[in-house]
């Protein structure tokens, strides 16, 4: 299972950088999976018992377990993730909170309308206020006071940037949800096109162990015959053996990835289910670069996302220097003020506010430098979004074409090794060679059909990673593997 443990790392560790911290965004630049090992080390992601850190392996499970096993198709299970797995979960929450960041901006340029209401009784030191008096003391008395304020910023340029910034990061946050969305879709598929080259493997070896148990089984009988020799048996049952062990390994390996595939979906514990797609093969129609690149640029979130955070950096860089510019606020209230209810008249006030800063200390200067750093870490990030998206493109491209002419390769290479494993057969049961030549072709049998399957997922990934990379794996990467949408 190497390719499936190469293929994971590489899919979550370079994938989405935010994966880990998705409380921030999932937008940030995303590497493209490859079906092969990289030349140069990648970030490891987490694997076997930490893959519980990571939030696109877990998900949050939706009712009790049913008693008759689920038949579970790739469509079935990307579905079920797209509303159980806990990353994508995390990233909905996480655009929520930034619309409650745009609306505390919103704040500082709405009216603020309070009401109050008091009754109190008081007594006054006239003298304490300066007023000379005999007697200088006055009360007890009451006072009662039912009052309106408003406040209405009429003029902040500061704050006028800070709302379009907080509705630009709004924005961001929702391309990160559809970005998210995408790696949901490709997390699912990879681990569903694992479980059933898995499952393919499981089939592949149980076939080389009837044929093993044959072997054994025309061994046995032409030594009582005295055709061959004692060692042949022994080589025969050595091979059982083997394809035995490589059978349970398989079987493992299948369950063990049907339960990723239940953190991930969000399957309840326990719950029994069956793959019933197979692994298909389907030739990707020819596509130029230029069409892959105006569909990225059209279509990749995390593209979209990184342009509407450099606009709102802009916009935050604004509202630093804004914070020098006056503000006009209006101010009133209106009410009714007097000793009782009964006896209370109605009285307001309204004005106009200008306020000028003159010295706050530093605070804007400290403000307005980092708005310019993050500013300038903006425009440096999406700078280098183009020319890597060119190179997921075009490597996603190579990718596609590399698998499906391996993919032919290794099917020439199952047919000959099954031609090798019968002419092998037909020598042994004349008794020109022994069966160290038929131990030998079971062996290429087993090898060419492991790097089939292998050649046959690699296709399949590098097509799906080949739609993310263009931004529309939700709606189309399906329709690439040869299902319908």
């Amino acid at each position: 299972m190497r390719c499936r443990a190469v293929t994971l790392i590489i899919l979550l560790g370079t994938a989405v950088p935010a994966a880990a911290q998705v409380t921030g965004s999932i937008s940030g630049p995303v590497t493209t999976p490859r079906p092969r090992a990289p030349q140069s080390p990648a970030p490891q992601a987490p694997s076997g018992g930490e893959q519980g850190s990571n939030p696109f392996l877990g998900s949050v499970p939706q009712g009790p377990p049913s008693p008759e096993p689920l038949s579970l198709s790739a469509k079935d299970a990307v579905e079920r993730a797209l509303r159980n797995n806990l990353g994508l979960l995390l990233q909905e929450q996480s655009a929520s909170s930034a619309g409650g960041a745009r609306w505390r901006a919103l704040a500082e340029l709405l009216p603020d309308l309070t009401s109050g209401l008091s009754e109190r009784r008081q007594v006054i030191n006239l003298e304490a206020f300066g007023f000379p008096a005999e007697p200088s003391i006055v009360g007890p008395f009451n006072v009662f006071d039912a009052r309106v304020f408003l406040s209405q910023p009429v003029f902040s340029i500061s704050g006028i940037n800070d709302a379009k910034a907080a509705s630009l990061n709004v924005k961001a946050e929702k391309y990160g949800i559809k970005s998210a969305r995408d790696l949901v879709v490709l997390v699912t598929l990879n681990l569903y096109l694992e479980a059933i080259s898995a499952d393919s493997r499981v089939a592949s070896v149980r076939a080389q162990r009837e044929t093993a148990e044959a072997l054994f089984k025309q061994a046995q009988d032409m030594k009582s015959s005295g055709v061959v020799a004692g060692i042949d048996v022994l080589r025969a049952q050595v091979e059982l053996q083997t394809q035995r062990q490589r059978l349970i390994a398989a079987q493992n390996d299948f369950e063990k990835l049907k339960l990723q595939i239940a953190r991930a979906i969000g399957l309840p514990v326990g719950q029994a289910f069956v793959l019933t797609d197979k692994i298909p093969y389907e030739p990707l129609r020819a596509m130029t670069l230029d069409t892959a690149l105006a569909r990225a640029f059209e279509s990749r979130a995390d593209y979209l996302a990184a342009q509407s955070r450099l606009e709102a950096a802009r916009a935050t860089r604004r509202a630093a220097n804004g914070a020098l510019f006056p503000t006009v606020s209006f101010d009133a209230d209106y009410g009714a003020i007097g000793q009782t209810v009964d006896s209370a008249h109605s009285t307001y006030s309204f004005g106009a506010t200008l306020r000028v800063p003159i010295f706050d200390g530093g605070r804007t200067q400290a403000r307005r430098i980092e708005a310019d750093a993050a500013l300038r870490q903006r425009e440096a990030e999406f700078a280098d979004f183009k020319e890597r998206i060119e190179y997921e493109i075009r490597a996603a491209l190579l990718d596609v074409q590399a698998a499906d002419q391996q993919l032919q390769a290794t099917q020439t290479r199952v047919q000959l090794a099954a031609s090798e494993l019968e002419q092998a057969r037909d020598r042994f049961g004349a008794g020109v060679a022994s069966n160290l030549e038929v131990t030998q072709a079971q062996e290429s049998v087993a090898a060419a059909s492991d790097i089939y399957i292998a050649a046959l997922y690699a296709h399949n990934l590098a097509k799906a990673s080949l739609a993310r990379a263009m931004g529309v794996a939700e709606s189309a990467v399906i329709a690439y593997l040869g299902g319908k949408q």
